[in-house]
């Protein structure tokens, strides 16, 4: 647990920043999902199960849906409509 710990916070400050200076909201979506994930597994590695189940569930499960319904709702995330108005334009 000792080698486990040092590892798994480095990859939470890597994650920390990629989702700061990512510009691809669905990225930066997917990059937090991750970071909830590895904050639920040292909640458990710190004998923390109550908050490690919660932070599973709602960091990286319930938030990340709404997220990605929110992108959906804005049209960020189509990636088909994007190409059909990037094929228009370009035959314009």
């Amino acid at each position: 647990m000792s080698f486990l710990m040092p590892v798994l916070l480095l990859f939470l400050i890597v994650c920390a920043v990629f989702v700061a200076f990512t510009k691809n909201p669905l990225s930066a979506i997917i990059i937090y999902m991750a970071f909830s994930l590895i904050m639920s597994i040292i909640w458990a590695l710190m004998q923390s199960p109550d908050l490690a189940i919660t932070e599973a569930a709602v960091g990286a499960g319930v938030t990340s849906i709404l997220m990605f319904v929110a992108l959906k709702k804005i049209h960020a995330i189509d990636v088909k409509e994007t190409k059909e108005g990037k094929e228009d334009k370009d035959n314009e």
